[in-house]
Parts: C-alpha cells; sequence; structure tokens
C-alpha cells in the first residue's frame, strides 16, 4: 500500500452534517403531546473480513468504511504497522469490507476470547488487553496549554454530525493546535479506528499529534491511544480508574474534563506547558456545549 507523505494545509477530513446518508427525520411528539420532527443519525451494519476470515460485525455510520476497517484491525493488532495490505474493498450492497494482506493470517484462536468493553455502542477487544501495550515506548512531546485551549475551542464549534443530530461521539486528531482529521460515529472506538486508518492509509506520523475524545477516558481508549503511537490524549468527559492506571503504566498525557479554561491532568503531567494566561481564556458558553457537559458520560 502506498504510504504519502503526511498531507499539509487544510484537514483533509471534517464532519460533513450535509451529507443525506448520514441521518434521518423522524416524527415524534414532545413533552406536552405535540407533534415534533427531528433529526437522528443512521447506523448500518458493516461485517469485517481479513482475507477470508470473518473478524466482526459494527455498527457504524458507514462514512469512511475503508478507514474504520484498517483502523480497527491495527488497534485490535490482527493488522502489524509492517504488513503490506494488498487491497480494501467495500461492497455498499451487502455492506461489507475485506481487508487483504500478503501475510497469511488466522485469528481463530484469538476470535474466541473476545472481552466486551465499556461504552455506547459496545466495542469488542480481544485476548490480553496489555498485549497491545507491550513494548510500546510512546514519543516525547509536548502540550502547550494555548494549543489545548485552541483546539477545544475549535472542536467545539466547528459544525458536526453531533450539532446537527445528537446521539454520536467525535474524535479529533490535532497538531500543535490545529485540527488535523475529524471524525464522528455512534460509539467514540468507531471513531477512534476511523482515525487509525486514516493515518496508517496517509502515512501520518503520530509523534507530534493530540487525540481529542467526546467520550471518557477509559481503558479502551488509553489503550488505542497508545497502539496509534500518540502521546497525548483529551477528553471534555472524565476518567475510568484502570484508563489511568494504564496511561500512568505506558507515560500517555491524560488530560480530561477539559470544559472552558478548566481542565483535569491525570498522567504524563510532565508534557504540559503552561504558556497561556488562563484569564485570557473565556468559559465555555452554553449555546457551545457538547457531550459530557453536565457529567462524564
Amino acid at each position: 500500500m502506498d504510504q504519502p507523505h503526511e498531507p499539509s494545509g487544510p484537514p483533509i477530513v471534517m464532519p460533513d452534517p450535509g451529507d443525506a446518508r448520514l441521518t434521518e427525520r423522524v416524527m415524534g411528539i414532545d413533552q406536552t403531546g405535540a407533534p415534533v420532527e427531528t433529526t437522528v443519525p443512521v447506523e448500518r451494519a458493516l461485517t469485517l473480513y481479513l482475507n477470508a476470515q470473518e473478524i466482526v460485525t459494527m455498527m457504524t455510520i458507514n462514512d469512511y468504511p475503508e478507514y474504520l476497517a484498517l483502523g480497527y484491525l491495527l488497534n485490535q493488532n490482527m493488522l502489524k504497522p509492517d504488513d503490506v495490505v494488498t487491497g480494501v474493498d467495500y461492497d455498499d450492497d451487502l455492506q461489507v469490507a475485506v481487508v487483504r494482506t500478503e501475510r497469511n493470517t488466522n485469528y481463530e484462536h484469538k476470535l474466541k476470547k473476545r472481552t466486551l468493553t465499556s461504552g455506547c455502542a459496545q466495542g469488542t477487544a480481544f485476548g490480553d488487553l496489555m498485549e497491545a501495550l507491550e513494548g510500546i515506548e510512546l514519543p516525547q512531546a509536548e502540550l502547550r496549554t494555548s494549543w489545548l485551549y485552541r483546539m477545544t475551542r475549535t472542536i467545539n464549534t466547528v459544525p458536526s454530525l453531533y450539532l446537527e443530530a445528537g446521539a454520536i461521539h467525535g474524535c479529533v486528531l490535532c497538531r500543535q493546535g490545529e485540527v488535523v482529521c475529524y471524525m464522528e460515529d455512534v460509539g467514540r472506538h468507531n471513531a477512534v479506528d476511523k482515525i487509525a486508518g486514516w493515518m496508517y492509509r496517509h502515512g501520518v506520523d503520530a509523534a507530534d499529534k493530540i487525540l481529542y475524545t467526546t467520550g471518557r477516558l477509559t481503558s479502551e481508549m488509553t489503550i488505542k491511544t497508545v497502539r496509534m503511537g500518540i502521546p497525548i490524549l483529551v477528553s471534555r468527559s472524565g476518567f475510568t480508574a484502570w484508563g489511568v492506571s494504564l496511561a500512568r503504566q505506558v507515560g500517555l498525557t491524560l488530560v480530561g474534563r477539559a470544559r472552558g479554561k478548566r481542565f483535569t491532568a491525570l498522567s504524563g503531567e510532565q508534557r504540559i506547558v503552561f504558556d497561556q494566561d488562563i484569564s485570557a481564556v473565556e468559559d465555555e458558553p452554553s449555546r457551545h456545549a457538547r457531550k459530557g457537559a453536565g457529567h462524564d458520560d
């Protein structure tokens, strides 16, 4: 597979709330019994094959099935970074994605050891979760608070499927406070897998990147971020104890509850550079509040 240099200039992927495939208008009633019409995201089943073996069927908005397929396999440690991918085929009628590699693969034993993970639209991790962290050393990097505030302000205000229809999670890849790739899906694990697939497909360097998620900072999000080689993970939501423990074990910078001028760092604090005058940072306007504004969803 071609691995071109990391693109420069404007972001390659941004949400497209105008994509008619991703939402539906449905009728209902409100709290007074009056009729209402609202927009909701559309879920679709996507069955993923690695070569001739069926791996999983997942529910997704299915806007980037090829990236989702590659990223899922990478984050499950089924596709290796040095694997030669000979093709990624997607059939929209069958809703099937097939990733083909030069290496012969057989994960029958691993598929029998699947573990259900926490979070919306339940993801699956296979075998021993700690396997994904063995031998990984995260790059040295820094998180300037000026980047953090600029990044969160941009993410909160950019047009998105969440603002259009709700019931969706977002994951955003950033560099020095600028958005590089913004993916959304019904589960945060799908959104981050699509970013992983996009990075792999385009040869994007992870060393100077920041990953932002609208969901909780769980063990799954920590593992996937580390698998991708990204040294900094940020969320507007809160933490789980295992997510924090794993982050500390591998030296991942973990920043949560990032809303307005507030944030909490529970791991990798040495990467944070306090270069922003906090008195000049505005609190988050209520009209820009997104998931997790009132709790740690």
